[in-house]
């Protein structure tokens, strides 16, 4: 069969899956034969140590081996493989139907890029999905990718989904782990494809489950956060700081009566810190973000435009040296107060924290323009 008269890739990867991988073989194979549709069936074992390969090759399909273990791996080197204009994906252990891929093949055709099968807007049947994973981690994470990519879809993890072979070649794919299924919708995100999402019934699997809930939820989790460091920096920073300062602001003339209680010196030392460490995080936000967009993993949103347009090195030096000297002759009148009190006892303990403050946040303003411009250069 050539490579032009392909039409349809079927993707599935495989370990040990020997009760189930010729099932959906055959259910793909059938759904071909059934709509006159020239397809291939490709499964990529990925180290099974049951007779998965030679289970399906007896159904009909080709099958491949990758050694590096992995779920984003398997498909990785099933799209090297593939060699239809439409690809579907989907796991061998029985748990998608397959008999119904046209409902993944009719958006395809009418102009959309990439289509994801929703199990939250079809059937979830009894069995299929254990109670926690149902409704509470799958919510939640969904909920947060919504958040922090601002994607519509109700299923960032459904299993069963297909795209057309220009958009395959447009997604720079890297993870090898289950955080697979994440990258693949924010690239696609990223390149402004053209998603869908169809409602499916999901089915029981037969067999042990490969995955891990907490392990799988936290890399998904942290793929998120490392490729949202607004959120993972930015918003953070920016409570802590404002919280922060606020509290030195009210708290540095004397100490504040509040809910009952005299808030004083220590209240001030922690706002001080959470001042301190959120203006931190804001800066390290910027950098991460910068980075992020110059390795075009990110878009370039208008808040970062705007900070390398008007936050030059020269403008930060500036901003950051009169924190700084404002710091320093707080510090220094403090120094000469004491000074000419012989050294003697000195409670100018409000002041010093703030002065303190004001140098430490000059001095970061003034390494952090410099590091900024470095990541802004051209190359």
């Amino acid at each position: 069969m050539s490579e032009k008269m392909i039409q349809v890739s079927v993707i599935l990867p495989c370990l040990d899956e020997e009760p189930t991988v010729g099932v959906c073989v055959e259910k793909a194979r059938k759904y071909f034969m059934e709509h006159g549709i020239l397809g291939e069936v490709i499964v990529v074992d990925n180290g099974s140590k049951d007779r998965s390969p030679e289970v399906a090759a007896a159904a009909g399909a080709r099958v491949v081996a990758e050694s590096v273990r992995g779920y984003g791996a398997a498909y990785l080197r099933g799209f090297k493989e593939a060699r239809g204009n439409f690809i579907v994906m989907a796991d061998a252990d029985d748990t998608y139907d397959l008999s119904r891929m046209g409902e993944f093949l009719k958006p395809l055709e009418q102009g959309y890029d990439l289509v994801m099968g929703s199990r939250f807007t079809g059937k979830i049947r009894q069995g299929a999905m254990p109670w926690a994973n149902r409704y509470i981690g799958n919510p939640i994470l969904t909920g947060l990718y919504r958040l922090f990519f601002r994607t519509g879809l109700s299923d960032i993890h459904c299993g069963m989904r297909s795209f057309t072979r220009e958009a395959c070649q447009r997604l720079r794919l890297h993870c090898l782990g289950m955080e697979f299924a994440s990258e693949m919708i924010l690239e696609a995100s990223q390149q402004k494809l053209r998603i869908t999402e169809v409602p499916i019934e999901y089915h029981p699997r037969r067999g042990s489950s490969k995955l891990d809930p907490f392990i799988d939820a936290w890399r998904h989790l942290r793929f998120m956060l490392l490729f949202c460091p607004t959120w993972l920096y930015g918003v953070p920073g920016a409570l802590l700081a404002g919280s922060g300062f606020l509290g030195m602001i009210v708290l540095v003339n004397g100490p504040v009566n509040f809910l009952g209680h005299a808030w004083d010196i220590h209240m001030l030392v922690l706002a001080a810190f959470l001042g301190i460490f959120g203006y931190q995080l804001v800066n390290i936000g910027l950098y991460a973000k910068m980075f992020a967009v110059q390795q075009a993993y990110l878009d370039q949103d208008p808040a970062l435009s705007w900070c390398a347009k008007h936050l030059r090195l020269e403008t930060g030096i500036m901003i950051g040296g009169i924190f700084f000297v404002i710091g320093f002759v707080m510090d220094l009148g403090i120094f000469i107060e004491w000074w000419k009190n012989s050294f003697g006892p000195l409670y100018r303990i409000r002041e010093s924290i703030a002065g303190m403050t004001f140098m430490i946040l000059g001095l970061q303003t003034v390494f952090s323009s410099f590091f900024l411009s470095l990541l802004n250069i051209r190359r």
